[in-house]
């Protein structure tokens, strides 16, 4: 009998654009690991801005990178990044590192550490018996998985983004996320070619997961 696909989904999006939420159903109902590669730019946001490492040395920021150490563990179904064997803090959704985490993943030695750590992902899913994964960020599609079984860009209304992330408790500002990620000249947020193009601004989460599942499910069997 032949082995059971192994797929990879990519899921691109602005913030609050729906992906991390569909991300985790889609990684429930398929048995895929989840992997948010926002949580990885903040933590690293974090551990250079409390090692004192500005985004504007280089110099000093290459020195920082290069004496990272990655590893990955288990939390349910998603993979939560390690530095130096410590998980990220709750301090990662807090205000300092909403105002920086846009400039340190605009620059493209940040994201070149990052890339074989986000790649890699497939392994831990492939070890620990999972059937695929589900990676959300905003250059999934494009750089980091762009012959992924599936890519999709979510996207909505900007003042429909800012009313959801006020109802979650955010505190970044969806405009000049959206403004930063774009503008970047290092993998810029921008819907893949080819990939497949949601607009979750006028339905539901749940309408979303059931355009994503039609499509992944005859894949699987």
């Amino acid at each position: 009998m032949a082995n059971p696909p192994f797929i990879i989904i990519a899921i691109d999006g602005g913030a609050a654009s729906g992906k991390s939420s569909s991300s985790k159903i889609l990684a429930e109902r398929f048995n895929l690991l989840h992997v948010d590669t926002g949580s990885f730019y903040r933590h690293i946001t974090y551990e250079l801005l409390r090692l004192g490492v500005p985004h504007t040395n280089l110099a000093k920021l290459k020195g920082a990178l290069a004496s990272l150490d990655f590893s990955t563990r288990l939390n349910g179904r998603s993979a939560q990044m390690l530095i130096g064997g410590e998980p990220a803090s709750s301090e990662i959704r807090g205000q300092n590192v909403n105002d920086h985490v846009s400039h340190y993943a605009a620059i493209p030695e940040v994201r070149h550490t990052l890339l074989g750590y986000q790649r890699g992902q497939v392994d831990v899913a492939r070890q620990h018996g999972f059937r695929g994964l589900v990676m959300e960020g905003r250059d999934i599609g494009s750089v980091i998985f762009p012959a992924a079984d599936f890519r999709f860009f979510l996207h909505a209304d900007p003042a429909e983004r800012a009313k959801r992330r006020a109802k979650e408790g955010g505190q970044d500002s969806i405009a000049e996320r959206d403004r930063l990620d774009s503008s970047r000249k290092a993998s810029p947020l921008t819907c893949p070619a080819g990939a497949i193009d949601i607009d979750s601004t006028f339905i539901s989460l749940e309408q979303v997961v059931e355009k994503m599942s039609a499509l992944i499910a005859p894949k699987l069997g």
